[in-house]
Formats: C-alpha cells, sequence, structure tokens
C-alpha cells in the first residue's frame, strides 16, 4: 500500500486532555480554511451513580464556536475502552460525519455477543456515517487526510494522517509509555508490532499525536512527538528492537495488567458510535456480564 503523504501540509492541531480517562482529544484544521475535524472525543461518565456529563466535550464545542471552525469530520481512532466517545453530542451541535474503521463490524460481531445484544443491534456499522478502509481519503476543507489500518490493540485501530501529523489512537504512546497493550478480544501483539512498524515508515518528521499519556516516572502529561523519536527511543519498539522480542514482552505484560476500569460502559457505548443502549422501553441502560471479560 502506497499513502498519499504530503509533509508539506502543515495541519493545525489544538490538544485537549482529559484528566479523568487520561485521553486527548485533537481539533485538526486545515491552514487554508475554517474546516477541522475533532478526533477521539470524551463523553464524562460517572460510573458509580449512572449519570452521563459533556464538560470535556462543552469545553470542546466551545473552543470551535469561539474559533468560528466548521467540523468536517468526528473521527474515532478505535473502538475505545477506557473512555466513552461523545459524538453523536457533538454532531447534534456542530454537524460533521462519524467514522471509524471498516473493522468496526469485526468488533461489533464480537461485543454483540459479550453483551448478549439482540437482533436489533446492527453489526455492520450502520451507526457511522462512514467506514474506513487502509488507505482511504477524506477532506477537511481543502486538506486531504487517510486512513492507515493498524490493527493488534484492537481489529478496528486506524491512524489518521493528517498532512504533517498522524494521530496514533492507541497504536503506540509517547516513547517513554511503549505501547498499547494487545490482550483485548480480537488482539494480537504480533499485529501491534507490524501495525507499529507501518507507522513507523512514515516520514521521520512526521508529527505523531497520542491518544493516551499517564506521565511515566512522574513527568509532566505530553501527546506530541515524531516519527524519529520513536524509531530511536520508544521504550518497546526503538532501536532495532525484534518482533519477536515485542512479542514476549507484550504477551507478559499483559498478563499483568488489570481491566480497564470503564471498559464495560466504553464498548456498549462506543461500538454504537457513542450512542446509548437502551432497555425495551427506550431507557437508557447498561449491561454488565459477569465472567465476560
Amino acid at each position: 500500500m502506497t499513502y498519499p503523504v504530503d509533509m508539506s501540509v502543515k495541519a493545525d492541531v489544538s490538544a485537549h486532555f482529559d484528566e479523568a480517562t487520561n485521553t486527548i482529544t485533537y481539533i485538526v484544521k486545515d491552514p487554508d480554511s475554517d474546516h477541522c475535524a475533532v478526533i477521539d472525543s470524551v463523553m464524562d461518565i460517572d460510573y458509580a451513580a449512572g449519570r452521563i456529563t459533556y464538560v470535556a466535550a462543552d469545553k470542546l464545542i466551545a473552543e470551535i464556536q469561539e474559533r468560528g471552525l466548521v467540523v468536517d469530520w468526528i473521527i474515532e481512532t478505535h473502538v475505545h475502552a477506557d473512555h466513552l466517545s461523545a459524538a453523536p453530542y457533538i454532531q447534534d451541535k456542530l454537524g460533521g460525519k462519524i467514522g471509524v474503521g471498516e473493522k468496526i463490524m469485526v468488533v461489533q460481531e464480537t461485543f454483540g455477543k459479550v453483551f448478549n445484544e439482540g437482533t436489533e443491534f446492527q453489526r455492520d456499522g450502520s451507526q457511522f456515517d462512514a467506514l474506513f478502509k487502509d488507505g482511504d481519503t477524506y477532506m477537511i476543507g481543502g486538506m486531504q487526510a487517510f486512513a492507515m489500518y493498524t490493527p493488534g490493540h484492537t481489529p478496528a485501530c486506524m491512524v489518521h494522517v493528517v498532512g504533517n501529523a498522524a494521530f496514533a489512537g492507541d497504536t503506540l504512546f509517547m516513547p517513554d509509555g511503549g505501547s498499547a497493550r494487545a490482550d483485548f478480544p480480537g488482539g494480537d501483539a504480533g499485529e501491534l508490532f507490524d501495525s507499529i512498524m507501518k507507522v513507523l515508515s512514515l516520514p521521520d518528521e512526521m508529527r505523531l499525536f497520542m491518544c493516551h499519556d499517564y506521565g511515566p516516572n512522574g513527568r509532566a502529561i505530553q501527546w506530541e512527538t515524531t516519527v524519529a523519536a520513536q524509531k530511536s527511543d520508544n521504550i518497546h519498539v526503538g532501536g532495532g528492537k525484534t518482533r519477536e522480542d515485542f512479542i514476549k514482552f507484550r504477551t507478559e505484560r499483559d498478563a499483568q495488567l488489570s481491566v480497564p476500569k470503564l471498559i464495560i460502559p466504553s464498548l456498549q457505548v462506543n461500538m454504537r458510535a457513542g450512542h446509548m443502549p437502551t432497555d425495551k422501553d427506550g431507557r437508557p441502560m447498561l449491561k454488565t456480564p459477569i465472567n465476560g471479560f
């Protein structure tokens, strides 16, 4: 696959860090127009109380409105297991198309079974406005973006490249954070290594933007690095580490990790493009599968 990389386009990137979930949401603007995309938005949840709010999304919306921007796209890099998407809320306020990788259907089939969803839950990705294949292009104003298929963390992961900026989702963390886990259903450490190598084949000066950062060893939160920095310094794959080394490390490390705190609500909501599931009477309702993970 040859990707249409254009490093001459300097994407305008604004980052919003959500402290509750360590997620970074991005507003990505075409430098030559008022059009933008939103990547990996966050909806707030008090899971213990069963309460949804939109503080993070409202801050994002306020910036977009203050800057007079037009939202063309609301992109999900994958079906997140650690935070809930605010895509429908943002779409209702500002418009834009909601897009995700076409392998969302694999995720929907897998977790449709885990959550014992009935036939009314469509497993064809129809909850989204666009399903991206590897290499698909789309426009943000006059700026071309494209999607790279990067499975391993989940079957539906994609890295989105916009000019000289690439949005890595959970495929990579900052160099001192390494990489995401590969033990969720449909995950695969070998595939994750291959996907990371694909990302690191982009130009060395390509800016890489992370979906999460946890401030390893107490450092300040960061979210931007480069392909060159990842190739040389990433603690899991940098400096010439082999595929076999990575698979061994990742498998052993994943066995020690606890399940994300918000995995149960996140998957149910995010496989529906950010919409809450409902009970037979149409009331928003979440399920808790026992021993399902």
